[in-house]
């Protein structure tokens, strides 16, 4: 990480003047702004690539919406998408490459973002200074006091501000966690997150070209400037992997399933501690090259344990083929003809719930035998909109306090993997550390299983020993470690002015 920030140093001073005289002055009083009931609305989309088409795709469906902006530093990008509205449309939205163009619009209404995760916290706190509503991809944010930034920004600016974590939305989810809730299968005080989801390299860590079409300046935004090379080879959806923009698939997938299962637990508050192990492993195996090193700097496979103190979940994320999985709790839970395994178990006193898909729950009792299921999907941007209108916060599904909790998970378990990443340990002696960590897990069975999962992707731990970071306390109202100051000092990334997202007591 320190090789990387050192590329600031190819920040152009002229670069940083011309932006700074383009900074948007949002830090006094939000424009009042509002619309009636039977207005049409008019939004922004901002990031058209991926995840993007989505938002375009929701609100270019609808009469009472108008996409009046398409923003993308790719002018490519950005026109074939306005090419797309229109079509659908036959109003074209004014495509921009600087997301200030439009906070600066008092005419559109709201923001819908899905930039990469380290522009979200920022975007979605600029929309709400300028009077903006905003609907944020998850993870809300890239760091914790991001998260923490647009809690208050709503509530400073009186903003709507949902977040992308969808299954708050549907039917099966909001009617299995009331089945958890009225007592369906007893008393549940542990849950246990998957991601068991194929994630080949993204190339090896290098010196390549950024595509010409890009605006790199606005697409690095908040983050260190690396011009003129990236060190990846694609530039488009391989950041997750690279700490510097994304948080890995503890990030990425995480958060859908990490706020289910603080949902089913009834959990509304960060954990009392966090331990994380796992590493970045097996490509080196795939391609019998001991001296292969993978562009990505997060974990491939990780393991984060949160204690709650009467609760506890844990979330197990795995990036290598799990075709073959022999793990046979997950299996008969699950479709074994399937490898991907995406979802959330929750165990009770008197059997089983499981999220298997986002519109597919699965009750059992203790026998494994089916009691209730649980179908249906819903419309979160349909739910965002309406909240939009009636003006009241408690209306939406997913607000930003929610998502803000959520991303905070993957944010603690990845600093304690930082943390540990030279930490390499054998089996034994990760063991010996897991039977110390207190947990309603078997800490030991899931390890076992993990150590398993690598054995059958070829991964020889004796070779290519995993991490295990430290067992990290956490002050749930303030925000901070109380056992490590190492660990503080990564809460909260530095950022490259002009873009710079203020603090919660600053916003």
């Amino acid at each position: 990480m320190t090789a990387q920030r050192t590329r600031r140093q190819f920040l152009q001073d002229s670069m940083l003047a011309a932006a700074a005289a383009t900074a948007p002055m949002f830090s006094g009083r939000a424009r009042a702004q509002g619309a009636s009931p039977n207005d049409r609305l008019l939004c922004a989309v901002i990031g058209c690539r991926g995840r993007g088409g989505s938002h375009i795709d929701a609100y270019s469906g609808r009469k009472d919406v108008e996409v009046a902006y398409i923003v993308d530093v790719d002018e490519k990008a950005g026109q074939n998408a306005c090419n797309g509205v229109e079509k659908r449309t036959g109003r074209r939205p004014k495509w921009v490459k600087d997301l200030r163009e439009v906070f600066d619009d008092k005419s559109v209404h709201f923001i819908s973002t899905a930039t990469p995760n380290h522009w979200h916290a920022l975007c979605g706190v600029w929309a709400m200074q300028a009077g903006k509503d905003a609907y944020i991809e998850k993870p809300i944010s890239h760091d914790i006091p991001e998260g923490a930034a647009l809690v208050a920004a709503a509530k400073k600016y009186g903003r709507i501000c949902q977040v992308g974590t969808q299954c708050r939305s549907n039917p099966a989810i909001r009617n299995a966690m009331q089945f958890l809730a009225d007592g369906g299968i007893g008393p549940v005080g542990f849950a246990r997150g998957l991601c068991y989801k194929r994630r080949k390299s993204i190339g090896a860590l290098g010196d390549y070209r950024i595509p010409a079409e890009v605006d790199f300046n606005l697409w690095s935004g908040p983050a260190p400037y690396t011009e003129p090379k990236l060190t990846r080879p694609n530039l488009h959806y391989d950041w997750h992997w690279q700490r510097l923009y994304g948080n890995g698939d503890s990030g990425n997938q995480g958060p859908h399933q990490t706020d289910i299962a603080r949902w089913g637990l009834g959990i509304n508050r960060h954990p009392n501690s966090v331990i994380t192990y796992g590493g970045r492993l097996g490509y080196q195996a795939e391609r019998n090259d001991p001296n292969y090193v993978d562009a990505g700097d997060t974990a491939n496979t990780e393991v984060a344990i949160y204690d709650y103190g009467d609760k506890c979940m844990v979330f197990e994320t795995r990036g290598l083929s799990v075709d073959n999985s022999a793990d046979i709790e997950i299996n008969t839970m699950f479709d074994s003809t399937k490898g991907n395994k995406i979802g959330v178990i929750f165990y009770g006193t008197e059997g089983y719930l499981v999220q298997r898909e986002y519109t597919h729950c699965v009750a059992y009792d203790l026998k494994g035998q089916v009691v209730k299921e649980f179908k249906g999907g819903g419309d979160h941007y349909g739910n965002f909109l309406g909240a939009v209108r009636s003006r009241k916060s408690q209306d939406l599904s997913s607000d930003a306090f929610q998502g803000h909790l959520s991303a905070a998970l993957a944010h603690l378990a990845n600093i304690s993997y930082y943390l540990g990443e030279n930490n390499k340990v054998s089996v034994k002696e990760a063991r010996a550390v897991l039977e110390k960590v207190g947990s309603r897990d078997h800490n030991i069975v899931t390890l076992n299983r993990t150590v398993r999962h690598f054995q059958d992707n070829g991964v020889g731990l004796d070779r290519y020993p995993i991490s295990m970071g430290p067992l990290l306390t956490f002050d749930p109202q303030k925000e901070v470690f109380t056992n490590s100051d190492a660990a503080n000092r990564i809460l909260h990334r530095e950022y490259r002015p002009p873009f710079v997202c203020p603090t919660a007591d600053k916003v």
